[in-house]
């Protein structure tokens, strides 16, 4: 048993599913204890159900990360089990409804992604950032994007969110780096997950043009993402904070 997890308490939003569910997988195989929040309580409770016959230990609880009092009472229920929180994973977030220019945009699109992939990030990092520095020590790894590093013409929300979420994790990273407290985050390219599915319809022949545009010729695997992120959380990354982690297979190049 890996000393360093030993006993370690991890909480991963938006984890029922995709680069979620494959990381909350790999921390409990890491002897972590998840706890797997999403707004999809049937898919959550799945997955626990799944850990739990593997001898693992894991908890879910549903949450919609745009809704900070949700936050707040996950972070909350967690600690007061489990008195510590040594992990966060922010991956929840959603995609834009439809691929428009600026102009364009529909507010009520721009307002839910906003929501959830920056504030619903804001808000975990705010309260498990309270508890991290009265125990002394943290680790949160966020979740953005290469729409995060890179321009797009169309999704301006989904690109703003990613955005935010780099230069939230720089900051944080800044400002907790002398308290014991690491804040990375994973820039992840196109990974076969529903997020990824769910866009496919928007432009015809999408599928193909895009693994095109990759370098390694080939779209990530969720588990691939979840390594990348494991390595942020791990010791082996102890000298590595404010980080941004682009998984790309060569996209960005």
């Amino acid at each position: 048993m890996s000393e360093e997890s030993k006993n370690k308490i991890a909480i991963v939003t938006g984890g029922a599913d995709g680069i979620g569910l494959s990381t909350s997988k790999l921390l409990a195989e890491k002897n972590y204890i998840v706890i797997i929040s999403d707004i999809n309580e049937e898919a959550g409770k799945h997955a626990v159900d799944d850990l739990v016959k593997e001898g693992k230990q894991a908890d879910f609880i549903k949450v919609d990360v745009s809704n900070y009092e949700e936050v707040k009472s996950l972070i909350d229920q967690t600690v007061e089990k489990y008195k510590t929180i040594d992990l966060l994973v922010n991956n929840a977030g959603i995609g834009t409804k439809e691929y428009r220019r600026a102009s364009e945009h529909t507010l009520e699109d721009w307002d839910k992604v906003i929501a959830v992939n920056q504030s619903g990030v804001f808000y975990g990092m705010k309260v498990a950032l309270g508890y991290m520095l009265e125990q002394g020590s943290g680790n949160i790894v966020n979740v953005a994007s290469l729409a995060g590093v890179k321009a797009s013409t169309t999704g301006m929300a989904y690109a703003a969110s990613k955005f935010a979420v780099v230069g939230m994790t720089k900051s944080a990273a800044l400002e907790y780096a002398s308290r014991n407290i690491r804040i990375n985050c994973i820039c992840p390219s196109f990974t076969e997950t529903q997020l990824l599915e769910d866009s496919m319809f928007l432009v015809p022949d999408m599928r193909e043009k895009l693994v095109r545009s990759i370098p390694l010729k080939r779209y990530a695997q969720p588990e691939e993402m979840a390594e990348a992120i494991y390595w942020l959380a791990s010791d082996k990354s102890a000298f590595v904070t404010g980080h941004t982690l682009v998984v790309d297979g060569g996209l960005l190049l």
